[in-house]
């Protein structure tokens, strides 16, 4: 298969993961599905924008980027019609590189506030993090130690949840195309000779 046509398929991969991991960071605002009065009630993690900026907007560009690799017709250079093609690669290992950091970021502000639990009203009507070091999700009726807001805590585990995976798999096809760059910059655009170079 060409290192293009690779690149392709991970850039239409990416570009889904990156609305849902927007879309998923958006939810957030709204804990237990619901509008709260003050937004300094909300988890601290939140407002890092881990599946806005990390697995959205970072992510955009290396998908648009993976995407036109595969009709990158650059003249070449230096007398070598390959060389175009071979920057091209190159250069998407680059890009590659600033989409595993933004996953990275996402997944690393995801697993923080899935360890430390949401910021809730509790029983002693002050607003915090009653648990502590994770040991709500292994006992969940330590779940009642939120009063406000509802299902405040199912709600973020779940989305932070689906920023942690989404993160993961958004990190594995950047090291995936930052290999395929590689090999393009190597061998051009078809490392088995199938099609042009």
């Amino acid at each position: 298969m060409c290192c293009g046509s690779c690149a392709k398929c991970l850039g239409g991969t990416l570009i889904p993961l990156a609305v849902f991991g927007f879309l998923a960071n958006i939810l957030l605002f709204f804990p237990g599905g619901k509008v709260i009065d003050d937004n300094n009630n909300l988890s601290d993690e939140i407002w890092y924008f881990g599946g806005i900026l990390g697995s959205g907007v970072l992510m955009i560009f290396p998908a648009v980027v993976f995407l036109g690799l595969k009709n990158n017709d650059c003249c070449g250079c230096c007398g070598n019609q390959s060389c175009g093609k071979r920057f091209a690669m190159f250069t998407s290992i680059i890009v590659a590189g600033i989409g595993f950091v933004g996953a990275g970021y996402s997944f690393i502000i995801s697993a923080i506030s899935i360890n430390k639990g949401p910021k809730c009203l509790m029983g002693n009507g002050t607003w915090g993090y009653p648990f502590m070091n994770g040991d709500y999700l292994s006992d969940n009726s330590l779940w009642n130690k939120c009063d406000k807001p509802t299902d405040v805590v199912p709600w973020n585990l779940t989305l932070f949840s689906i920023l942690l995976v989404i993160g993961g798999i958004q990190m594995i096809l950047c090291a995936i195309q930052a290999i395929n760059g590689l090999l393009g910059t190597l061998c051009g655009d078809c490392c088995r000779g199938e099609g042009t170079v």
